[in-house]
């Protein structure tokens, strides 16, 4: 699981990095500002949940049998698909009713750092 999660770090960190950098030189003039702050919000989560996934696997090579740090990382990514993705196709697309998915996400985020809190608290 640890390698699992620590490819899902490298692909989303490589994309993260990718999309700042779309948004700040390819959308910059093609964007309404709502949207365009959007976008950058959605590139912030994803590449600061990037960092705890990384984490997450680190504490995995100590813990490998550990439910709750498999589990905070599966919330971190699909944290990341959830909010940063509906984020990203709300501003290009410009379709409001995406926004729905965005709190899923957010949820998805503060429940894998309650579990991560948890499985440090099991762990130590």
């Amino acid at each position: 699981m640890a390698k699992i999660l620590l490819l899902l770090a490298s692909f989303s960190g490589f994309t993260g990095v990718a999309l700042g950098a779309f948004a700040a030189h390819g959308l910059r003039d093609k964007l309404p500002d709502n949207l365009l702050a959007a976008f950058q919000t959605g590139v912030q989560y994803q590449l600061w949940h990037t960092a705890a996934l990384i984490g997450v696997a680190l504490l995995l090579l100590r813990w490998p049998e550990s439910v709750l740090f498999r589990s905070a990382g599966v919330l971190f990514a699909l944290g990341i698909l959830l909010f940063s993705g509906s984020l990203y196709a709300l501003a290009l697309s410009g379709i409001g009713k995406l926004g729905i998915v965005t709190p899923f996400g957010g949820v998805c985020f503060l429940l894998g750092w309650l579990v991560f809190g948890a499985g440090v608290w099991r762990a130590l």
